[in-house]
């Protein structure tokens, strides 16, 4: 919910551009952020700061693809679904996946770590990441892993840059992993009239010793949501949740798991569950799943996003927490997640031109992650921290911690020019937890 005003737009082309570009603004002590297709959650691309915007919109080019090796090389304007559009015809795919995959970059899945409903068996940004060029704060350009080899001997850089929010590198060339096409795919759709019957399922299905290939989960708010916008699927309005599963594979194996999962889903109360009919049914079913945050505008002027994780078990006690929280605030959340990894996404509903509303939602979105935290898990598990997590860094991480993460942004970020007050609390913009209340905590 906050906005800023850069101090100047700068439109590059490649690294040799922003190299000089960063470093002119070294000279001047002149603060500045890269920026992709800004779809980012948390704010991490925002100037509140004044920053200078390097915009990496232009650097949109595959380079080289070596579908042989498995692996192809883009710039980090490049987006994300074009990837997977470019080689489906040769019989690959990229698997990251995010809702906005249809827009977002994989420079800025980069940044955030991004995941996506497949993470879930096939992991997240950094499972796909094999080498990257990356101008560092100081200008020079970096190749790591030059060759796309992974498990190189030394420092994990790959690792460390992967998730950093922008704060350690400008990233201009990325070499990813790409996938041959599944032989077999199948997606099961299943209605609950009790969201813990729901989650007791999730549970039971990964216990059986089945990974899907996905294992999302939707509650009544956000089918209301999705069912009165665009790719309606005729969902039950008055059921309380609905899972999606589904599993990829050996075509040999597939029917075994489904019967697997239809058995678990029947012992778990189910109204009705049913296998997709076609492919047509199937990309229905997704893409009603897939637009359900911007959804979320057909039934609320505004809304705020949260991206907790939890373990898979405590499900029911966290969304219970959730709902208490939704009515101590008065406003209402929709619960649209990533079941099968525990990745919950409270949508906290609100209406900003009614005086308190905005900061109600505040306030609920952050003890939303507080639930989130007590109960074993963390604040984000794939939109990031940026501005707008950075106080809740202490939910999950103790002063020591933190002091160690910004002692290692300051080996590669040591004048804290790139992407500044990012990630980490800052003065002014602290909480501390008074019998669970948030309550802000001036000039600490």
């Amino acid at each position: 919910m906050s906005k800023g005003m850069p101090r100047a737009v700068v439109f590059v082309k490649n690294a040799e551009q922003v190299s000089d570009i960063v470093k002119r603004l070294n000279k001047e002590k002149v603060p500045y952020i890269a920026r992709g297709a800004g779809t980012g959650l948390s704010g991490g691309a925002t100037p509140f700061g004044g920053e200078v915007i390097i915009s990496l919109v232009r650097m949109k080019k595959m380079l080289h693809i070596d579908l042989e090796n498995r692996k192809a090389v883009v710039e980090p304007g490049y987006v994300n679904l074009k990837l997977t559009q470019s080689i489906s015809d040769k019989g690959y795919y990229y698997a990251p996946d995010p809702s906005s995959q249809y827009a977002c970059t994989i420079g800025g899945n980069v940044a955030e770590n991004a995941g996506g409903a497949h993470c879930l068996k096939y992991g997240v940004t950094t499972n796909h990441i094999l080498g990257l060029e990356v101008v560092l704060p100081s200008g020079e350009i970096i190749e790591i892993s030059k060759d796309g080899i992974p498990d190189q001997p030394g420092y994990d850089l790959l690792g460390i840059l992967t998730g950093s929010e922008g704060t350690l590198g400008i990233v201009t060339k990325i070499i990813v992993k790409v996938l041959k096409n599944p032989q077999a795919k199948k997606t099961v759709l299943a209605y609950y009239d009790d969201i813990q019957d729901a989650s007791q399922a999730v549970s039971e299905i990964i216990s059986a010793g089945i990974i899907p290939a996905a294992l999302e989960m939707m509650d009544a708010i956000a089918i209301e949501g999705v069912e009165s916008a665009a790719y309606p699927v005729g969902h039950p309005r008055d059921i309380a949740a609905f899972l999606l599963i589904e599993v990829d594979g050996i075509e040999a194996g597939i029917d075994d798991q489904i019967n697997e999962i239809l058995t678990v889903c029947k012992n778990n109360h189910v109204r009705e569950v049913k296998v997709a009919k076609d492919e047509a049914e199937r990309a229905l079913w997704w893409a009603n799943r897939k637009m359900g945050f911007g959804a979320m505008g057909a039934i609320s002027p505004d809304y705020l996003v949260q991206d907790g994780v939890i373990p898979r078990t405590r499900l029911p006690e966290v969304l219970a927490n959730i709902a208490a929280i939704s009515a101590k605030y008065e406003l209402r959340i929709a619960n649209i997640f990533h079941a099968g990894d525990g990745n919950l996404h409270p949508l906290i509903l609100f209406d900003a031109t009614i005086p308190g509303e905005s900061e109600r939602a505040s306030k609920a979105g952050s003890e939303c992650l507080k639930a989130c935290a007590d109960a074993g898990g963390s604040i984000t598990g794939e939109h990031g921290v940026g501005i707008e997590k950075s106080a809740e860094m202490r939910f999950i991480f103790s002063e020591q911690e933190m002091a160690a993460q910004t002692d290692i942004r300051a080996v590669f970020n040591p004048e804290d020019l790139l992407n500044p007050g990012k990630l980490f609390p800052t003065p002014g913009r602290c909480v501390e937890i008074r019998d669970k209340d948030l309550v802000p905590v001036k000039g600490t």
